[in-house]
């Protein structure tokens, strides 16, 4: 997107509301739609609940139950809120498909499967955990994004894609993190416990890569494409490879918001 059309946190549901009005004249077999989701809605909020409970709707618990869910969450949380204004900002600024505020919320899965993992999380951590449970099942049938609703994830998050994304019961990740589909942070074995990885603030972990164990990947590190890493990456450090091994430092601080999948930099120290 272009950085001039960026907006602050309190001007983004207007710029929803107009872009979204500007689809609905330009493409009236959308003006219902959009109508629905958006353009009758009061705030972030209300739409957003009204989207991830028509997406997650089925027999068992319908689309009328979903939205209460949600919106009791989305409408109470103020870490949520502002969770989710965060994660529209990462989304706008990193990926160049996205045009606009309105296309994350209406149709990037990534988006959406972290915003109901949130209300997922929420629920795990008030104590009703067969309800985190069920809706952790049914986000991952519907967007095939498995995240534990005890796993804890930050603010600025960005799934690009997000298919086959997987996050364990004990990860932790940081604010301002990037990663693309088929990723894994998962265990390393059967052991319970503390056993999936840790990952600091800035990470990109690039498409396709496998994180286990208990292990900490440091701030501002990258992950190669389709590696797997076993062990402790330290901060501001590329590694890449089956196991993955370090091959250089990132050409900037925190490689989440570059979005840059290479793996060349003219900073390589071969001492490293």
């Amino acid at each position: 997107m272009d950085p001039s059309k960026i907006v602050p946190d309190d001007q983004i549901w207007d710029a929803i509301k107009e872009e979204c009005a500007r689809a609905a004249a330009n493409e009236p077999l959308l003006a219902g739609f959009l109508h629905a989701t958006v353009l009758s809605k009061a705030d972030i909020e209300e739409s957003l609940s009204y989207l991830l409970a028509s997406k997650l709707d089925n027999s068992t618990l319908p689309a009328l139950g979903l939205r209460d869910i949600f919106q009791q969450v989305l409408e109470e949380d103020e870490c949520v809120q502002r969770s989710i204004r965060a994660d529209l900002q990462a989304v706008v600024s990193r990926d160049p498909a996205c045009p606009g505020y309105s296309n994350p919320l209406l149709y990037f899965k990534g988006f959406q499967s972290i915003q109901a993992y949130r209300v997922a999380h929420a629920y795990w951590n008030l104590g009703r955990k067969p309800l985190a449970w069920y809706l952790q099942s049914r986000i991952s049938e519907v967007f095939a994004v498995d995240i534990h609703p005890a796993a804890r994830i930050g603010k600025g998050i960005m799934f690009d894609h997000a298919t086959s994304v997987v996050i364990g019961e004990t990860a932790v990740v940081e604010d301002d993190f990037s990663m693309l589909h088929e990723v894994t942070l998962g265990g390393s074995g059967k052991e319970g416990g503390d056993r999936h990885p840790k990952i600091g603030r800035g990470v990109l972990i690039g498409a396709g890569a496998k994180v286990l164990g208990n292990i900490r990947v440091g701030t501002g590190a990258k992950i190669g494409a389709g590696s797997v890493v076993l062990r402790d990456v330290p901060d501001h450090t590329t590694v890449a490879g089956v196991p993955a091994k370090v091959v250089n430092v990132p050409a900037s601080s925190l490689p989440a918001f570059d979005m840059d999948q290479s793996l060349n930099d003219d900073s390589f120290d071969p001492c490293i």
